[in-house]
C-alpha cells in the first residue's frame, strides 16, 4: 500500500511520495521489495495514488528480484479500499499485505509467512513492542496466539499492530458493506473474528518508519538517535 498522502511528513511528501524517501540511505520501498524477494515471494503489487509517477519511476529502474506491476488508487479510500484495486487487477488470496512505508527487521515477512502457514488460521497480523502501542498505532487484544480484538481499549496491552497483514479467501467476503469512506483493513478482520474465523497474531521484531521530518534525519545518520 503506497497510496498515501503522508500528511505527517509534509513538506517533503509535497515533493515526494513518503515509500520513496529513505531510511539508512535507502528508499524505504526497495528496501521493503528486496525483503520481499528475500523472502520467497513471487509477485507483489504496489497501489499507488500520491505521486504514483515517483513510485512508478523507482519501480521501473530498479532490479528488485521480484515480479512488480503498479495500479493506482485515484482517491486515498482507505487501506480495505487499496487492496480491493490489487485483487480488481488479478491479485488473488491467499496474500500478504503490507505498507509500502516501513522497513522491517530481517527476516520478520518470511518468518509472519511461515507462521501463518502453520497456524491454518484464516488470516494474520503482525504485532510488534517497538514502536510500542500509540493513538496511531493501537495495541491488539490476543488469546491464544489469535487475535480478539483487532483494536483494543487496554493501555497496558504492550503489542502493537504492525503494517503487515495475511488475508485469505474466507476472508474476501466482508470487503463488501464496509463503512466508509474511508474503508479499512481493520474493519474487514474484525468482522471476519466476529464472525468466528480464525486470525493469528503474530509477535515480530523492532520495525521502522518515517513519522515526521526529523525521523528523515535520524533514521539516517544513526549517530543522531542518542542526542
Amino acid at each position: 500500500m503506497a497510496a498515501g498522502d503522508g500528511t505527517r511528513l509534509r513538506p517533503l511528501t509535497e515533493r515526494w511520495a513518503k515509500p520513496i524517501l529513505p531510511i539508512d540511505g535507502r528508499p524505504v520501498l526497495a528496501t521493503l521489495l528486496r525483503e520481499l524477494a528475500r523472502s520467497g515471494l513471487g509477485r507483489a503489487t504496489i497501489v499507488v495514488g500520491h505521486l504514483a509517477e515517483g513510485v512508478e519511476t523507482l519501480i521501473r529502474d530498479g532490479a528488485w528480484g521480484i515480479d512488480v506491476r503498479c495500479v493506482r488508487q485515484e482517491s486515498a479510500d482507505g487501506s480495505a479500499d487499496a487492496v480491493r484495486r490489487a485483487v480488481e487487477e488479478g491479485a488473488e488470496p491467499p496474500f500478504l499485505i503490507t505498507a509500502a512505508d516501513t522497513v522491517y527487521t530481517a527476516g520478520d515477512v518470511a518468518r509472519f509467512a511461515a507462521a501463518l502457514a502453520e497456524s491454518g488460521a484464516e488470516g494474520g497480523i503482525a504485532v510488534r513492542r517497538d514502536p510500542p502501542p500509540s493513538p496511531g498505532k493501537p495495541p491488539v487484544r490476543i488469546r491464544d496466539g489469535l487475535v480478539q480484538r483487532v483494536v483494543d481499549d487496554d493501555p497496558a496491552n504492550p503489542l502493537g499492530s504492525a503494517p503487515l497483514w495475511a488475508l485469505g479467501p474466507r476472508l474476501a467476503p466482508f470487503f463488501d458493506d464496509l463503512p466508509g469512506p474511508p474503508y479499512e483493513l481493520r474493519n474487514v478482520f474484525q468482522r471476519a473474528i466476529d464472525a468466528g474465523l480464525p486470525v493469528a497474531a503474530v509477535e515480530i521484531g523492532p520495525t521502522r518508519d518515517l513519522t515526521d521530518p526529523l525521523d528523515l534525519a535520524r533514521e539516517n545518520f544513526p549517530y543522531l538517535r542518542a542526542l
